[in-house]
């Protein structure tokens, strides 16, 4: 489903952010991507889906190339492509049914959205969203009211409005603790079981990636250095990918069992 071909970020300051990155992704998979801060995982994320541009390369999404299209075709393109981020990015003193339906803004007119006269069939499929993350009772409630789960919780259900084949999640959990950690990514991957939906998340928390994801993704200064299932990374190729700092956690990852 999607194809990345030499992928490069460079940013105005000279930062290589990617570097000659390549690898696909098939349908129905939950692809963890992991690497110090500054690796490149975010980057990556926003260059899938244009938030940020790619300095060359090719991104390729059912055969057609992401790089280069024009407003109207990329429009139809995020459609099928939602994004969770680490900060929630809600609208903070709208409701949890507003920030819903704000989901769906790529396949309604901006007449009807803007002055927030949505469909009744609107409302009811983010009512349904709702429903599935657990917040039928917050629907009204200002977002800035709603714990930080809730809030994340909150970002799923308006990716759930896309009505996705992927979503991109940016670190989704790193401003939560353990418990709703799982929480979050257990909801994720309902979604990649039930649903089918394609998962790419990057994370940080390594025992994580061994529960939740069939295959990793590593980088490290940009580049790719591991790709495979989290079974495959051992403590020399784990070493390489965190450094020599990072030795006294590896077993939370590497000597975990397997799930």
């Amino acid at each position: 489903m999607l194809k990345v071909e030499h992928l490069t970020k460079v940013y105005p300051n000279g930062v290589v952010a990617l570097d000659d990155v390549s690898f696909t992704v098939s349908e129905k998979e939950f692809l963890a991507i992991i690497g110090l801060s500054g690796s490149g995982k975010s980057t990556l994320l926003r260059c899938i889906n244009r938030l940020v541009e790619p300095t060359s390369g090719k991104i390729e999404w059912y055969g057609k190339n992401i790089v280069g299209m024009n407003s109207g075709e990329l429009r139809k393109i995020r459609r099928q492509i939602g994004m969770i981020f680490q900060q929630f990015n809600l609208v903070k003193r709208a409701s949890v049914l507003t920030n819903v339906l704000s989901g769906r803004l790529g396949y309604v007119s901006p007449r009807i959205s803007l002055p927030g006269i949505w469909p009744k069939e609107e409302k009811e499929r983010a009512a349904r969203a709702l429903h599935r993350m657990g917040l039928d009772d917050k629907a009204k409630s200002r977002a800035d009211t709603l714990s930080g789960g809730q809030q994340q919780r909150v970002g799923i259900a308006r990716a759930l409005m896309q009505e996705p084949k992927l979503i991109l999640a940016d670190e989704p959990v790193a401003s939560l603790d353990p418990v709703l950690a799982h929480s979050i990514l257990r909801h994720l991957e309902e979604l990649n079981r039930d649903e089918g939906i394609t998962i790419m998340c990057s994370l940080h928390f390594l025992d994580l990636v061994h529960r939740y994801a069939n295959r990793v993704l590593a980088l490290k200064d940009g580049r790719i250095l591991f790709d495979g299932p989290p079974r495959d990374i051992d403590h020399a190729r784990f070493k390489e990918i965190y450094g020599e700092e990072a030795e006294d956690v590896r077993a939370t990852f590497v000597d975990a069992p397997s799930q």
